[in-house]
């Protein structure tokens, strides 16, 4: 068996199995080519279109350990990323487990194109990622601003413990601190930027949920009936942690008309992203103060 006859193997049984992507790749070809590589030990930029090495042959060995791994891939239902303990966002590596959801935040897309950056100022200087997960929005922006500090926060101490795992590991210990913290109440603002991707996955979301994404920890998803549950406490103390001229910066998803409902005296600024322009948005300290009618 050839290298590219293992993945289309390993694709064909996934498709079979039904198994759900979206921690990482989309497709069940993507995800085969994902997991064959990482059995192999091969870089994950392989060129698979490259003939010479699609049609290198596989030992027996090497096919187990992929049989192996695939096995667990169906069986288990869990994300791919966790039984590699590797995720990558914007090309950046991080280590993940179970301890905190894969990370996938499309506002790491507008940390690396700039679309945050007109808001900002050369005293742009502190940054708090709420809800950092496994670190890797504070890593991003700590890459994207060389100049900031980050602060970043979450309730979980496993979450912080994964993120501890990305700091080191991309040598921002310096720069980025982390901070157990339920919401903004162990943060020390006022902060330039704020970045968070929190919990906001309405009740009915979270009871439909593929196994995929149930496998991830539900703190970190649920956001109650509307899934506004965290973003109230947020909206309600933000403009307190922002200096005058501070950002939040605030993904919720597919929940745009639930957070309208909420937050009718809001007009943020949505910004584009490959989801569309409905799931990030961006308020200025200004914007918390309630409009007046005329």
């Amino acid at each position: 068996m050839t290298l590219f006859e293992l993945i289309l193997d390993a694709e064909r049984q996934l498709t079979q199995a039904g198994v759900h992507f979206g921690h990482g790749t989309t497709n069940a070809h993507d995800e085969a080519a994902w997991l064959v590589l990482h059995a192999l030990s091969l870089p994950l930029d392989t060129d698979l279109h490259d003939a010479l090495l699609a049609n290198q042959p596989v030992t027996p060995d090497q096919q187990r350990n992929v049989a192996e791994l695939l096995r667990q891939r169906i069986d288990t239902r869990q994300p791919l990323a966790y039984l590699t303990h590797e995720a990558w966002l914007q090309g950046v590596p991080f280590y993940v487990d179970e301890r905190t959801i894969v990370p996938r935040s499309l506002i790491a897309e507008a940390l690396a194109d700039g679309s945050i950056d007109p808001w900002l100022s050369s005293g742009t200087r502190r940054v708090l990622d709420l809800c950092t997960g496994n670190g890797s929005l504070a890593v991003l922006a700590a890459m994207a601003w060389p100049d900031v500090l980050v602060d970043a926060a979450d309730i979980s101490p496993g979450a912080l413990a994964v993120a501890r795992i990305n700091v080191d590991k991309h040598q921002l210990g310096e720069r980025i601190r982390l901070i157990e913290s339920d919401g903004l109440a162990q943060c020390q603002g006022p902060y330039d930027l704020i970045v968070c991707n929190p919990p906001y996955v309405n009740q009915g979301s979270m009871e439909a949920l593929p196994a995929e994404f149930r496998a991830e920890p539900s703190l970190a998803l649920a956001g109650g009936s509307d899934g506004m549950d965290f973003i109230r406490n947020l909206i309600a103390a933000a403009s307190s942690f922002l200096n005058s001229s501070g950002v939040l910066v605030l993904e919720i998803g597919h929940e745009r008309e639930h957070f309208e409902a909420a937050f009718p005296h809001l007009s943020p600024v949505w910004l584009d992203t490959s989801a569309g322009s409905d799931q990030v948005l961006l308020l200025t300290e200004d914007m918390f103060v309630p409009r007046v009618a005329p």
